[in-house]
Formats: structure tokens, sequence, C-alpha cells
């Protein structure tokens, strides 16, 4: 295994096109790894991932703030100290539902992310996964 580090900086997550998606990219393809990618990401309060679905499993944790993961139109709500767990395929929204920005970290089984729209077309990311 040849990784760029063994031991990475973890950047503040900065603001995207995405509106009220804040990111950084922790770990993947482009340090070495070939089947792990971590993101960090904090939407503002009333923000929301557009809804989309990934060919892989994803873990989000929370670190702090309130949330919901919308699948198949249930809410499902999740806060601090709870993990989310989202199998491959599975569509998915996240919602920010709290005052406060919704923290969390986010481990998928695959580098680069693919991520797909609802109606199946790709969503070009505007960072690198």
């Amino acid at each position: 295994m040849s990784l760029a580090s063994y031991v990475l900086d973890q950047p503040r997550p900065v603001a995207t096109p995405i509106p009220g998606v804040m990111h950084a990219t922790w770990a993947g393809s482009r340090d070495g790894l070939s089947t792990l990618s971590l993101w960090r990401q904090s939407l503002a309060p009333g923000g929301a991932t557009p809804p989309h679905s990934h060919p892989c499993e994803e873990i989000v944790l929370c670190l702090s703030g309130k949330g919901e993961v919308h699948i198949d139109g249930a809410p499902h709500a999740f806060g601090p100290q709870q993990t989310v767990l989202l199998p491959a395929n599975v569509p998915h929204q996240i919602f920010n539902v709290g005052t406060e920005p919704l923290e969390m970290a986010a481990v998928f089984s695959a580098t680069p992310v693919a991520v797909a729209l609802p109606d199946g077309s790709a969503l070009d990311l505007p960072w690198s996964s």
C-alpha cells in the first residue's frame, strides 16, 4: 500500500456551490486510499443536501446539531452521538432541523464517491472525493 501520508491534517469545511453545505474531504483516493473516503460536512440551519444516492455504503456520524435523514419519504431524526447507516443505492436527503449548524463526518466504502440524483443522472460534486 502506498499512501501519500500516514497522518493527515483535518481542514475545516468550506462553503460550496450547494447552498448551506460546507465540505472538507479528509481522506480519499488522492491520499492513496483505494476503498474508503472520509468527509466532514456542516449544514446551516434550514440547509439540506440534494436528494441523492451512492453505489456504496455510507456511515454518517453526527458530531453536533439536529438532523433528519429522509428515506422513502419517511424522516428519521438523529443528533449528537448517533450514527446514520445508509446502504448502497438507497436514495436519501439530509436536513438540518435545528437552530445550530449540523456537524457531521461521513465514511464511504468507495473512493472516489459517485453520487446519483433521483433521476439516475450523475451529480458532479464541487469537491474532490
